[in-house]
């Protein structure tokens, strides 16, 4: 990935309007695994929603740091990055805060999704993430 040199500001300004970014979380041997996710800002936050079991979830649980980079549908990454850092929101009102402004960013799409979700039974196993960019 390309690294950027812009503020952290500068960098949920350009992903804000993305319909995917690239989340990049790391292996136990510090390799990179990059994969493209839905995402909503939050003020100075950065909210996606996953499979709670995912691999993704679980690398973040042993390493917080993470890159992000605006990508399309398949994870081609276009333009710089940005470091970060993640961590599984618990709290019910963020998770809540989270999924409104998801739900308003992807509207029928993510309806579908929670549809298909609820019926398979995976609803519940999600888990929120929360990226906070470096300065």
């Amino acid at each position: 990935m390309v690294r950027s040199r812009g503020s952290a500001s500068k960098g949920r300004g350009s992903i804000e309007k993305e319909a995917y970014v690239s989340l990049t979380t790391y292996k136990r041997d510090g390799s990179p695994v990059a994969v493209p996710i839905w995402h909503a800002v939050v003020g100075s936050r950065i909210y996606m929603f996953t499979e709670a079991g995912s691999f993704k979830v679980k690398r973040l649980g042993r390493n917080s740091d993470v890159e992000l980079a605006a990508c399309n549908w398949r994870g081609v990454v276009r333009g710089p990055s940005w470091k970060g850092t993640g961590r599984i929101v618990t709290e019910p009102a963020l998770i809540a805060k989270a999924y409104g402004s998801l739900d308003r960013k992807y509207g029928w799409q993510k309806w579908l999704v929670d549809v298909l979700s609820k019926l398979s039974g995976r609803y519940h196993a999600r888990a929120v993430l929360e990226i906070t960019l470096a300065r």
